[in-house]
């Protein structure tokens, strides 16, 4: 490739690929760099799961609805997108979250993060736990620290410090509707590494927990844990596109093969793409492979087959979220918390339950209630393919029995994700660390997502800030930094 300008190809256009392109389009005009961006993603939308409907009133988000704001990047991104007045936080005057378990709803304690009690009277007076499950994570506090450096499961560390109860009623319902994982596969190294640092640092794992309450209270102070823009997440979407320079999206530009050409023996390489569609090849300086895993590997497999190899063992699994529009006199339950969480054990069709109209603000009109319900994850995949009719009875089923609902809904939206849940298993560490020894031999080539270090939309804008600084380091001065 001849000439000054150089070209950086992105390929995938969910939050990832938007934020490596925005960040890269601000660190080249910031520096006088001349730079040609391309954006490529095969869908005829952005965002990648970032979905936001509005129908009649009600606000419905079809994939993730917020973001935590203990992970400072998306809420770094959404002030310098102007979006700063549009941030708001989860409703204050409710605060809990259920576990269904028994058939019964049962408040999470106050003060418990996640695994871990922080606060003593709420957990004791608590109807979750028995006494016995109670006195075993009060053990806690005495256990010793691992010893071994051993890769240690999620099941299996919380079995070992909190015991059985633990991962049956709080750590697998909950970790499920984040991660839509079975934490007996999961790896903690990847998923909760704080958990290893909170036992090294503190010994006991209650203990720690309840350092870090007290460490990110100045954070709390001023935002909820959990955050999202007044008018939907996909406000973030529509903003990094006006932010973006003209002319640099295409959709429908899905890139179905590339190779690597090698100029002369000491020179860099460059990269050419092929997409559907279209006879003429793109040549690009760098690459930013924001796809999902298994879709990056079969772009490199005819030239970097033991990176291809790698990719395809990320495993994925397929979610939908069902939202449920109804008129509030309908449901015989208060609505008196964010939603619940439901255990395996419970052998129910949902995973977890939102309350959006409570959880924010905006999200139903007055009188009514929006429900946002989960399916599918590891443990019962087969539910994403069921047929609309069928799908939709079942989850209106569920949560009839949970919640007391008389009637139908007057809106029902389901959102299928095929494939879009990566999952941080066993190895993922040695898996992305023979990635990376990979990539050293491919200069110019990057990888980032959800798949890699991070699935939430923080780590993902994270990622794309820091690749976009290594990319555009490399089309500066070839070196590569990752």
């Amino acid at each position: 490739m001849t000439g000054e300008q150089k070209r950086i190809a992105i390929v995938g256009a969910g939050i990832a690929g938007l934020s490596t392109a925005y960040y890269l389009s601000k660190l080249s005009q910031q520096g006088g760099q001349r730079l040609k961006i391309i954006l490529l993603e095969k869908e005829r939308r952005l965002g990648g799961s970032l979905l936001t409907e509005r129908t009649n009133g009600f606000l419905m988000e079809g994939g993730p609805d917020c973001f935590i704001s203990e992970k400072p990047w998306a809420l770094k991104l959404c002030k310098e997108l102007g979006l700063k007045k549009k941030v708001i936080g989860t409703n204050q005057q409710i605060r809990r979250t259920f576990i269904l378990w028994g058939g019964q709803l049962h408040e999470i304690p106050e003060g418990f993060m996640l695994l871990a009690p922080t606060s003593l009277w709420p957990f004791v007076r608590s109807s979750l736990f028995t006494l016995p499950g109670k006195a075993r994570m009060g053990i806690d506090l005495i256990l010793p620290r691992k010893k071994s450096d051993t890769e240690e499961s999620l099941a299996a560390f919380v079995r070992r410090r909190l015991g059985r109860e633990a991962l049956e009623r709080i750590a697998e319902p909950l970790v499920a509707g984040i991660h839509a994982g079975d934490p007996e596969t999961m790896s903690l190294q990847s998923t909760f590494p704080r958990f290893i640092d909170l036992e090294q640092e503190h010994r006991s794992l209650i203990w720690g927990m309840r350092q870090r309450k007290r460490q990110f209270a100045h954070i709390r102070a001023r935002y909820t844990m959990f955050i999202t823009l007044r008018d939907g997440m996909e406000g973030m979407v529509s903003a990094l596109e006006q932010a973006l320079p003209e002319g640099i999206i295409s959709l429908e530009g899905e890139v179905v093969g590339m190779e690597k050409i090698q100029t002369k023996p000491a020179g860099k390489p460059f990269y050419r793409l092929r997409t559907k569609g279209r006879k003429k090849a793109l040549e690009a300086d760098a690459v930013v492979l924001a796809a999902p895993a298994f879709a990056a590997a079969r772009l490199l497999q005819g030239m970097a087959g033991d990176i291809a190899h790698q990719l395809n063992t990320i495993p994925y699994v397929s979610t939908a979220t069902v939202n449920l529009a109804y008129e509030r006199s309908q449901i015989g339950r208060p609505l008196d918390g964010y939603g619940f969480v439901v255990p395996r054990l419970e052998g129910r069709r949902i995973m977890a339950a939102t309350f959006s109209s409570v959880k924010f603000p905006g999200r139903a009109p007055h009188g009514k209630a929006l429900l946002r319900c989960f399916v599918g994850g590891a443990k019962n995949e087969k539910l994403v393919s069921w047929e609309d009719d069928k799908l939709a009875a079942a989850v209106k089923e569920d949560i009839a029995e949970i919640l007391s609902i008389r009637g139908e809904p007057r809106h029902v939206r389901i959102c299928r994700w095929e494939k879009a849940m990566p999952q941080y298993i066993l190895g993922h560490e040695e898996r992305l660390s023979q990635i990376e020894r990979g990539l050293s031999k491919l200069p110019g080539l990057f990888l980032t997502g959800s798949a890699y270090r991070g699935i939430g939309i923080s780590d993902c804008v994270h990622q794309g800030e820091l690749i976009a600084e290594a990319a555009l380091g490399f089309v500066q001065d070839g070196q590569k930094s990752q």
